[in-house]
Parts: C-alpha cells; sequence; structure tokens
C-alpha cells in the first residue's frame, strides 16, 4: 500500500537488507523531481495488437506462470507484465521486484480496493499521490492497469531513494518502516525470488 512520506527527517532503524537493485543507481544518487512529468501509458486501445512487440522468453514465461497462479487472462496478464518492465525500466528498478509488489499488495486484480482508500494493482492512496495520477490523466487512472504499474512503481523507486535501502523502501511503500521485523518486504523479496526461481526453470 502506497502511503505518504512525512517531511520530517527519516530516521528508520532498518538494517540493510539486500542489493538495492537499482540499476546503476550511485550511493549520492537522488530521486529525479518526476512532478509534473505525463507518465500516460498508450492505452488498450491506443495499441493495436499488430503494433505490440513480440515478448521476448522471460515475459512470456512470466506471462504464463502467474496466468495459471492467479486465474487470470493471458492477454490481460500480459498487458501488466509488460506494464511493469515497462515502467521498472523508466525509473531503473528490478521488473520482478514490481510484479512481486502486484502479487502481494493485489494479487493481481486491477480493481482491488482496501478499507484505507488504497486502489488498484499496487494499491496506490489517490489522495497521496494525486500529482502522480493527474499526470497520468486523473484520479480515475489508479484503476488503469498501466497507468498504476507506473505511478507505483515512481512512487517506490522515491522511496527506495528518500529511505536509501530497499527494504526500507518496501516498508514505507506499505506504510510500516517501524515494523523492525520488514515482514512486507522480507514478503515482497521472497515473492520476488520465486518469480525469478520459474524464470530459471524455464531457462529465462
Amino acid at each position: 500500500m502506497a502511503v505518504r512520506i512525512p517531511e520530517r527527517i527519516l530516521t528508520p532503524a532498518i538494517v540493510v537488507g539486500g542489493a538495492l537493485l537499482i540499476s546503476a543507481a550511485p550511493p549520492d544518487a537522488v530521486a529525479p523531481d518526476l512532478t509534473g512529468i505525463a507518465c500516460t501509458p498508450p492505452s488498450a486501445e491506443q495499441v493495436s495488437d499488430s503494433d505490440r512487440a513480440p515478448l521476448d522468453a522471460t515475459q512470456q514465461a512470466l506471462v504464463e506462470h502467474l496466468s495459471r497462479r492467479y486465474f487470470i487472462a493471458e492477454v490481460a496478464t500480459e498487458r501488466m507484465v509488460v506494464a511493469a518492465h515497462r515502467a521498472a525500466a523508466e525509473v531503473g528498478l528490478d521488473p520482478l521486484l514490481v510484479l512481486a509488489v502486484i502479487s502481494i499488495e493485489s494479487r493481481f486484480n486491477p480493481i482491488a480496493e482496501s478499507v484505507m482508500g488504497a486502489k488498484g494493482l499496487m494499491q496506490i492512496i489517490p489522495r497521496y499521490h494525486l500529482d502522480k495520477l493527474r499526470a497520468a490523466g486523473g484520479e480515475h487512472a489508479v484503476f488503469d492497469p498501466e497507468s498504476n504499474i507506473h505511478v507505483g512503481a515512481r512512487i517506490l523507486q522515491e522511496y527506495v531513494y528518500r529511505t536509501g535501502t530497499l527494504e526500507a523502501g518496501l516498508q514505507f511503500y506499505n506504510g510500516a518502516l517501524r515494523d523492525g521485523t520488514a515482514q512486507y518486504a522480507h514478503r515482497v523479496l521472497a515473492e520476488r525470488m520465486r518469480l525469478e526461481q520459474v524464470l530459471r526453470g524455464r531457462g529465462g
């Protein structure tokens, strides 16, 4: 569940665990200011089947696995897998990490909604992230799979940079930074490992 970061200085008591999984990020890197940059991905209506690039072997293996596991049509799963890879590449995250967050947050249900007001695949709380949702087309974009994934990936990237570690960033994403056991982060990273094992088993 994506939550708002308070403005006070962050003092997380979380041990650095695992690699950042941020591609080529220097130690003094800061999150880019993405406010005002339109991040609206092409909608399904704008992209015809003939215009879609064929999936690579890794993406196809993920589509087949996730479609079976969550009982989703392959065409819908393909949209989400492609969007996760595209969003991850744009912000410098591992696509398997993005897919793992989706798995834990919503089980790939694009209309999931929590009692706390978190919505969509990556369980974004609109009132905390209106600027990003407006850049993606408006608050209603939270239920569009591609837009939700792009906004959620940007939120997660900012949290990782601002807290300094992947584990702390994941905990902040879930609103559980004070949890010294980092249960949420461990669940996400375990799910990411399962996806990696699927790919290894397929030779992906």
